[in-house]
Order: structure tokens, then sequence, then C-alpha cells
């Protein structure tokens, strides 16, 4: 069987993309390991279009029943991609030895946690070092906990935290915090001291984290701060580690797209979301960018 799409991975971008190839009546299939993607593990989304504030997983949800309730596409969960192929068409080869043919293929891959790689973090994750706030503030209950970067991702984290932590640390490496204005005005905490002007050295700790040292970047001083919970909180990096010897990647791993079409540096292959080049990463922009692909995608197939 050759699809008209094939469509690689589920988050917003992903399952959206599966909805208008269907209602376009594209033979379409949608290879995931999961569906959700990072929007699954949010505890509070108050910027999706239509929602004044909406979990991540409600959100899953009604964007999962919208996409299911479409005929013209199959669903294959629970199954990572690890090669593509260019051949007559596209051949698509999964982790589980399958293989699946199509004309066109659309990139929604996402995005995963973004790691320092310093010394201590791979040692003592899941023992103290964790990436999702979401997941794993309720273990900080009563504890002192550390939160690098100020970004829009480290407030989110703050914001999780407070509720549990009795004391929380955002570590900055510039000289004033990166989220936005309104994402720092909701939280107003004595629980909160915000120290910028940090490059984190290294973590440390036994069995279990203990804390970390950081220079600061004005006097170099190397300082240590005591936490028995540290939360990496400097963003994403796109899931594109297979594409390098596919399509055109820019020197932050991100797929290059036209952003008028989505189109890819490959000739029927267009990308959107977290994984592309594209200049803001937002689900509506997702969501909005995978559309628009979709359309580029549907008047290809007629004129070929």
């Amino acid at each position: 069987m050759v699809y008209d799409l094939i469509i690689i991975g589920g988050g917003p971008a992903g399952m959206s993309a599966g909805i208008y190839a269907s209602r376009k009546k594209l033979k379409t299939l949608l290879i995931t390991d999961s569906l959700g993607g990072q929007s699954f593990i949010a505890s509070d989304i108050q910027n999706f279009i239509g929602f004044k504030s909406i979990s991540g997983i409600e959100l899953t949800k009604k964007i999962e029943e919208h996409l299911r309730a479409q005929k013209e596409i199959e669903i294959k969960d629970q199954t990572r991609v690890s090669k593509i192929k260019k051949d007559n068409n596209f051949i698509i080869e999964t982790e589980n030895n399958e293989s699946f043919e199509a004309k066109t293929v659309l990139l929604a891959l996402g995005s995963h946690y973004r790691k320092l790689n310093i010394p201590g973090e791979k040692e003592f994750e899941g023992k103290g070092v964790f990436y999702c706030s979401t997941c794993d503030a309720p273990l900080m209950k009563e504890k002192s906990v550390i939160i690098i970067g100020g970004g829009n991702t480290g407030f989110a984290s703050a914001r999780d935290l407070l509720s549990y932590a009795s004391k929380v640390y955002i570590l900055e490496y510039s000289e004033s915090p990166k989220a936005d204005p309104i994402e720092q005005e909701r939280i107003i905490s004595n629980k909160l001291e915000i120290i910028t002007m940090a490059k984190v050295q290294e973590i440390f700790g036994e069995t279990f984290v203990k804390g970390l040292k950081y220079q600061n970047r004005d006097t170099n001083e190397i300082k240590e701060l005591k936490a028995e919970g540290i939360f990496i909180s400097i963003g994403y990096e796109p899931n594109s580690e297979f594409l390098k010897d596919f399509v055109k990647l820019n020197n932050a791993k991100q797929v290059i797209v036209n952003c008028k079409t989505q189109e890819t540096s490959l000739k029927g292959v267009w990308a959107a979301g977290d994984i592309t080049d594209t200049l803001y990463h937002q689900n509506n922009t997702a969501i909005g960018d995978a559309i628009k692909a979709v359309l580029n995608i549907y008047d290809y197939l007629k004129k070929s």
C-alpha cells in the first residue's frame, strides 16, 4: 500500500495535520510514539486559543478525539521511526522493523528536554535531577529546590514547585530572567529567590543530590548552593537525530523550511512545529504551520 501522506509525530502539529489531511481525503498514516507531545505534561495552558485555561491532558484528549473521528486516517502509536529513505516514493522504517511507503512526508517530531551536560547531571538523573516539574514537583514537598533557567520554562517550573517546596531558587545565566513579563508577574512568593549571572559548573551529592556549584559571572567566584532537588528548565532540542542525512538542518539541529509552504530541502517532504527553524514555537503556531503544510501537500499531490 502506498499512502498519499505519512505524518511522523503526534503532538499538536501532527494531530492537526492528520485532521486536515483526512478532510482533504488524503490516504494518510500518522506514526508516533505517543499522542500529545510536550503539551501533554503541561499542568495549565493559558494561551491556547479558545480556552482561558486548559491542562495538557485535556487539550490532548480534545484534539485526539477530533483526530480519531476522521475516516481517512490510520494511526499507529507506540511506534518510533528509525529511518526514512527516498526511492520512487518515501520508505519509512520503524524500530519494530516495519516499513511503510508514501508519496509525501510531514515531519512533526517535536522536541525533547535540553540538557546541560555538566558533571553530575547524568549521574543524579532521577535521584534529585529532574526535567519535568509537572511530573515530579510532588516529590519536593518541604524541600529546597533549584531551577536552572530563567525563561518561560523555568518560571513555569517555579509555579509548579512553589506549591510543594520550602524554598525555590531560579538560576539565570544572563543579567535578568528571560521569561515573559506576564509569567514573572504571576509568581510573587517570599519562598522564591532569583540568582542572575550564574553559570552552573557541576551537580554534587552522594546517593541523592545535595546541591550544585555555580560561577558568578560578574566576579568569577565559585559558589555552592545546597538543595534536595534540581530541575533543569532550559528549553528543548528538536527530535531530529535521524534526519541529519535526509534533509538540511541548521546549527541548532532544526529542520530548515520554507516559511511560506513548510517545505524542506527535499522535494516531497514538509515539516512543522518545534522541529523546524521557524521563529516562534508555540502550540498555536505549530498547528497553523502544520495545516499550512497539509494544504500545500494537497496542492502538490493534485499536480503530480
